[in-house]
């Protein structure tokens, strides 16, 4: 005799985990892991996975229309998707899933392709956006991270907020000792009313500070409000101008909804040198906030992590130090190969540069005409400008010149095919802390690349 079928519910699956969320939750509280405070919130973010889910959905769908291909499961294990489909009626918070969408707003407007055997076209930069949407974290995982590193975090900044009150009308000495006392009261259970230890600790005679004391402390992140990759996405871009068009998007489209955004796509100060752009956006509301993190990351990156996470982990394991210097050399090696497809992408444009001449018949009608799409997050005009007029006297002294074109270029017509092409540098391309180190300059594009960087780098050393 056969089994019968049993059909598969995923808002009943999704409400069984529910309940053991929340029971997880009042055992922390019962355990005096947490209190009712911190409870509260995280039963907000884990007391209704399937509403939370959908308001994922919905915020993608906002910003980048309906996907472009069938959704599929994601597997953590081989980053790659389960191929087979899933039915909108299926998907649930309890698995990972891929989506791809289209950046309608896209500056690179397909530009960059090559054509090959049988008109076969193949996209080296499309405006396509890979959205991996991450599976609910573990509530297990999240008690650990409010209690364990955000809570030293949290500490860590209560004491450094009463270190600097107190040093303006006391002795470094009394500062520290105050600090402490007060680091040793938070860690004795978890608090987040940090106010009343630091007065305790003060005791009376100090009526005069109490009131800046209390205001710094109110401003200090607490431990619960630090968790906010509950839910959360990854979104892949071939080009940086795309990643931050989208997040130019959402700062458009939702002002009052973003909680936060860092952009590390510059930064070559980070001890990881890891490249990527974070925002947090509130997918609750106004009384309740539920963070939802979007991490926003170049193809290359990603494609290059896959290749290195099984070593960077095991060399990790054995030593953090080692671990973290192997790091820094992966992302480096990143930047690397990212820059070597704009340096690419770049020597497509200019292949391109007689066609535009040629076209435009003397209108002063660019085929690029704003592309890429100017960025708010750029340098600084007077670092563009400096660049720009260094550029300038190289084209004058023949150090950078147009071959192979339709009809004679005027200089205004040089130096502004050269300036287009030094700004797609400066908004695709990423610094690098190196100096030691130059894409093949046996091109236009690869001089090119190769002097706007040097001056970018000038910059960084300031």
């Amino acid at each position: 005799m056969t089994e019968p079928k049993v059909e598969f519910n995923a808002d009943a699956l999704t409400i069984a985990h529910d309940r053991k969320n929340l029971a997880a939750i009042d055992r922390a509280v019962a355990d005096g892991r947490i209190n009712e405070e911190a409870a509260d919130y995280l039963r907000v973010l884990y007391g209704d996975g399937m509403h939370w889910f959908r308001e994922v959905f919905y915020f993608l769908g906002r910003c980048l229309g309906a996907p472009k291909a069938p959704v599929m499961r994601y597997d953590y294990e081989t980053d790659s998707a389960v191929s087979e489909p899933v039915l909108i009626s299926d998907i649930h918070p309890l698995l990972p899933y891929i989506v791809n969408h289209r950046l309608d707003m896209d500056p690179m407007r397909n530009q960059f392709f090559t054509s090959g055997a049988g008109h076969k076209i193949v996209l080296n930069v499309s405006s396509i956006v890979t959205v991996i949407i991450g599976a609910e974290k573990n509530i297990d995982r999240a008690l650990e991270k409010i209690t364990g590193k955000y809570y030293s975090k949290y500490v860590s900044d209560v004491c450094d907020a009463v270190y600097d009150v107190i040093i303006k009308t006391n002795n470094d000495a009394s500062a520290r000792a105050v600090s402490e006392k007060v680091r040793a009261k938070l860690m004795e259970k978890y608090v987040s009313t940090p106010a009343e230890a630091a007065l305790a600790v003060l005791g009376g005679g100090h009526e005069k500070i109490a009131a800046d004391l209390v205001r710094a402390l109110d401003m200090v992140k607490k431990p619960r409000m630090r968790l906010q990759d509950v839910w959360r996405v990854k979104c892949l871009f071939d080009l940086v101008p795309q990643a931050r068009t989208f997040i130019e998007r959402i700062q458009q489209m939702m002002p009052e909804r973003i909680l936060s955004v860092r952009d590390d796509f510059y930064n070559i100060e980070n001890p990881r040198n890891y490249r990527d752009a974070k925002l947090v956006i509130n997918i609750g509301t106004q009384k309740e906030v539920v963070p939802m993190e979007i991490i926003c990351q170049v193809r290359t990156f990603f494609e290059f992590e896959k290749q290195t996470h099984v070593k960077y982990e095991s060399v990790r394991g054995k030593n953090a130090a080692p671990g973290d210097n192997y790091a820094a050399a992966m992302h480096d090696a990143g930047t690397k190969k990212y820059n070597l497809l704009v340096c690419r992408c770049l020597d497509d444009l200019f292949e391109r540069v007689g066609w535009n001449i040629a076209y435009s018949r003397g209108l002063n009608i660019s085929l690029f005409e704003g592309f890429p799409k100017e960025c708010t997050m750029h340098y600084p005009d007077k670092v563009v400008d400096t660049i720009m007029e260094k550029l300038d006297n190289a084209i004058e002294n023949e150090v950078f010149y147009i071959t192979h074109t339709p009809a004679p270029l005027t200089p205004a017509q040089t130096s502004e095919i050269f300036h287009f092409m030094a700004r797609f540098i400066l908004v695709a391309a990423m610094p690098y802390p190196r100096t030691d180190w130059q894409v093949p300059s046996d091109t236009m594009a690869g001089k090119l690349f190769n002097f706007v960087m040097k001056e970018v780098q000038r910059y960084y050393k300031k």
